[in-house]
């Protein structure tokens, strides 16, 4: 990508403005029409959001969206829909015993309200902030017990696709064990053994940048920088790792990018993380020094591939560099993305979550070390915020346009007189669009900076 060193946030504060005006009525418009007994909201088809069953992973992103909506513009419209949601529709997601996605689901909702609390943007009140911190602990321990042991004695949270399988997108959900952590909870296990949620925590990050990240030193014939491998496949007989895998992207050679944004935005908060914890809870794991280095190892490698490898020249990303078609588009890195090229489809909610992660990477390192990725997250905000990203078009549900969802399956919406999937939103791609902006709209402000734990 063409990193543009001129754009400031300032420069960002109509785009800002214009998203938050537009998300709100796009919250409306989705509470107004949404069936509950269809279950969750994934995807829009022809403008529409529609369910998809597979998980049901982003109904914390719908309530997410109101939250978060809620403090941007401080309607309290939006409030009751988060508060009632979560109420109503979120307890299931806190013991499900089934998914890698509690990080997702939990944090957007009981997460965001908690922080919103404490932050004095919804009254103080003893037992609902009980409520908010009780399903966060609850929501911790069941996906620390979801754990698959490995060989070195380490081992990871298994996708839903089960225990051989780990996924690069569940970095993001080591948050809710991170919260979990920070409220003084644990898992109990057989014979009341204590199982620390941080221990599983940093495990899980460890084998995650062991084996789903590549760093160019001769692991296989692909390994290149920064490729990440969205699954790694394990020997449950033995605990012996045994290939790289896929389920959304092209092939396990090449790099879903979606999954490379997990991982590029996962390891840049746990990062931040590290900087409120004592030495003596880390020293029990190898120390502060080991655990940053292969964080650190891990965000920066998987950040510059997204910037030199996988992002065209405005920061958005085709689905998977590794994408037969991308062949037929020739210098494609060199230009902006196009959306409704003939051959392959971009994935605009890859570009949310990364962005992100490029930002609090950069403000993390600070400095010069640091300009270089906040300057690529400005510049990939500034292209997401406009069109053609940015929905204008208030009978169009979704926020961000041109996200897809599983283009092995076929399950995207391919539009009348269009080759590929286009023109059409996500859950999460709206969701995370939208705490991008915050994020941006708080530095802005001169707000304290967001994380998902409590700075002090």
């Amino acid at each position: 990508m063409q990193v543009n060193e001129a754009v400031r946030i300032s420069d960002l504060k109509r785009k800002l403005d214009d998203l938050f005006d537009l998300a709100g009525k796009k919250v409306l418009s989705i509470e107004a029409s949404w069936d509950a007994s269809r279950g969750t909201p994934v995807f829009t088809v022809g403008g529409t959001y529609a369910t998809r069953g597979w998980t049901e992973w982003t109904q914390g992103f719908r309530f997410g969206c109101s939250i978060l909506q809620f403090e941007a513009s401080g309607d309290e419209q939006f409030l009751a829909i988060g508060r009632k949601g979560t109420l109503e529709r979120m307890a299931s997601h806190l013991t499900h015993t089934g998914v890698h996605d509690h990080g997702f689901n939990t944090l957007s909702t009981y997460g965001n309200l908690r922080r919103l609390m404490r932050e004095g943007m919804i009254r103080e009140d003893a037992w609902e902030r009980h409520f908010y911190e009780l399903g966060l602990k609850a929501s911790g321990a069941v996906q620390a017990a979801r754990w698959t042991a490995i060989r070195n004695g380490k081992g990871y949270i298994p996708s839903f696709n089960g225990p051989h399988s780990l996924f690069s997108d569940t970095i993001r959900s080591c948050r809710a064990l991170g919260v979990g952590h920070q409220l003084g909870h644990v898992l109990m296990g057989e014979n009341d053994r204590v199982i620390s949620l941080l221990e599983r925590l940093v495990h899980h990050a460890d084998t995650t940048a062991r084996f789903n990240v590549y760093y160019g030193e001769g692991r296989d014939a692909y390994d290149v920088r920064g490729r990440v491998a969205h699954e790694s496949i394990f020997n449950l007989n033995d605990g012996n790792y045994r290939c790289p895998s896929t389920q959304q992207g092209y092939s396990p050679f090449s790099t879903w990018t979606r999954g490379l944004a997990w991982i590029v935005t996962g390891y840049a908060e746990l990062l931040e993380f590290l900087e409120v914890l004592s030495d003596a809870e880390l020293d029990v794991y190898g120390g502060r020094a080991g655990i940053r280095a292969f964080m650190l190892k891990a965000a920066r490698a998987t950040a510059d591939f997204y910037i030199d490898q996988a992002a065209a020249a405005d920061g958005i990303p085709y689905w998977d560099t590794g994408a037969p078609g991308l062949a037929q588009m020739g210098d494609w890195q060199e230009r902006p993305a196009d959306p409704y090229n003939t051959c392959e489809p971009v994935d605009s909610s890859a570009a949310a979550i990364a962005a992100q992660g490029l930002y609090r990477l950069g403000k993390y390192l600070g400095g010069e070390a640091g300009a270089r990725y906040r300057q690529a997250a400005l510049t990939v905000a500034d292209t997401l915020f406009a069109p053609p990203y940015l929905s204008k078009d208030e009978g169009h549900q979704g926020l961000i346009l041109h996200s897809i969802y599983h283009r092995p399956n076929g399950w995207d919406h391919v539009q009348p007189g269009q080759a590929v999937p286009n023109g059409e939103s996500s859950m999460w791609g709206d969701y995370h669009a939208m705490e991008l902006a915050l994020l941006l709209m708080r530095e802005m402000d001169g707000k304290p900076y967001m994380t998902f734990f409590d700075q002090a």
